[in-house]
């Protein structure tokens, strides 16, 4: 199982590493938070504190087209928070 599906870069969570030393992440659903600080910590090579993490509930959308309405819904979404030591980064752009 791939715990880490990708990296959150946005600008809320670019401020939040860069004052509180905190990253978010999309994990896979059934991942526990010690399989989540594994991944971290083996992928990155960092240490972590403390992890957070939260389902995100898929929302229903609607879109108006020619045809009609068009009815879809969102995937869920599990997240992770993951605080990271006050003496280590995580670089996302390194391998660009």
């Amino acid at each position: 199982m791939n715990v880490l599906i990708k990296p959150i870069i946005s600008e809320k969570m670019q401020a939040a590493s860069e004052k509180y030393n905190r990253y978010g992440f999309i994990v896979d659903r059934r991942a526990t938070k010690d399989q989540i600080k594994r991944a971290v910590e083996e992928t990155y090579g960092v240490k972590v504190d403390k992890i957070n993490t939260m389902i995100q509930r898929g929302k229903s959308s609607v879109r108006l087209t020619k045809a009609g309405a068009i009815l879809g819904k969102k995937n869920t979404v599990k997240k992770a928070i993951v605080f990271v030591n006050s003496k280590d980064k995580i670089d996302f752009y390194s391998s660009i």
